[in-house]
């Protein structure tokens, strides 16, 4: 139940950014929201290097891991490996439009092919207890009717699958970048709530497009749960409101000193495993967003914590150029 509730509100799982350094920032600013890694491929799992790929903080709780395959052996390989580690769920990537991912047959083009898709998931649900689910597209290239939609919906759902996360743009394998995947093609969340309301009970998440805390509410008044990705990502703040204003949580979020802190503590134990702090410092240039000495702070985590030797002296740096602001801006 509580990862049910958990879906309500989750960040998006986004290559090159959501990887558990940055899931570890986003648990700090909101206990309940669900969290994603990073697609990693069946592939990759079955024979690569587990612990790197799949390795993460117990804080992260509830953290969903996003898989990419269209092997079905090899998918239910992989998801027992997952089972190892833990995870709250495990997500099919049925959405990706990157050339690489096409080349592997996998993300958005399997739904162009509903019937392997279900056969993947089949294999998936047969070697896991944990939750199953799936984040797709409305639709792809010329396939983007809302019959199209249906008939990848009603193969993939008697899987028994858990959930399904919408990303309301259809995608344009040929022709558009993945960045331009994200901008050009027009939203349509009304096809998204029509499949909600043609689902009835089933959970279904709205993705794509949604910039705000106010937008979010609108969308949880047709579907079960919003995913936000690159405002989440850019603005990590607005995951400070989250907890109070979805899960009835009536604790203050964490103040300045408290987040500081965190990252400090935390930036000490992953150097000491061999993890470099620019690696960590990244994903926490939004933090100060809005506030005076901005520029300063993200300026002393991009390249100060480059230079070698670079520790969490670093990140109390940065937080000092804007300290006053943040506590004012808190109060």
């Amino acid at each position: 139940m509580e990862l049910e509730q958990s879906r309500k509100f989750s960040v998006a799982p986004m290559m090159d950014w959501t990887d558990r350094h940055c899931r570890y920032l986003h648990r700090q600013l909101s206990s309940r929201a669900l969290l994603f890694t990073e697609m990693v491929t069946s592939a990759a799992l079955v024979h690569g290097d587990i612990e790197r790929l799949l390795g993460y903080d117990d804080s992260e709780h509830p953290v969903a891991l996003q898989l990419g395959g269209s092997d079905p052996r090899e998918l239910a390989l992989a998801v027992a490996i997952c089972d190892r580690f833990g995870y709250d769920e495990i997500n099919l990537n049925v959405g990706c439009p990157s050339d690489r991912v096409q080349s592997g047959k996998f993300g958005a083009c399997l739904m162009a092919e509903p019937d392997l898709v279900a056969e993947c998931l089949k294999a998936m649900r047969g070697a896991t207890d944990t939750p199953v689910t799936v984040k797709c597209r409305i639709g792809i290239d010329d396939q983007d009717s809302e019959t199209d939609l249906n008939r990848f919906v009603d193969a993939v759902v008697p899987t028994e699958i858990d959930a399904l996360y919408v990303h309301a743009r259809k995608a344009w394998l040929k022709g558009l970048s993945p960045k331009e995947n994200r901008d050009i093609p027009p939203l349509d969340y009304d096809r998204v709530y029509r499949l909600k309301q043609r689902l009835g009970n089933f959970p279904v998440m709205i993705n794509g497009g949604i910039k705000t805390l106010d937008e979010c509410d609108g969308h949880l008044e047709r579907v079960d749960g919003v995913m936000l990705g690159r405002v989440a990502y850019h603005e990590p703040m607005i995951l400070a409101e989250v907890d109070a204003r979805y899960f009835g949580e009536t604790s203050e979020p964490k103040n300045l000193d408290e987040i500081e802190a965190a990252m400090t503590a935390y930036a000490e134990r992953e150097r000491g495993k061999g993890a470099r702090l620019n690696q960590i410092t990244r994903h926490m240039l939004g933090l100060a967003n809005g506030l005076p000495g901005a520029r300063r702070f993200r300026q002393i985590l991009s390249v100060e914590a480059c230079k070698p030797g670079a520790g969490p002296e670093v990140i109390a740096a940065a937080f000092a150029q804007v300290r006053g602001a943040f506590d004012s801006n808190v109060a």
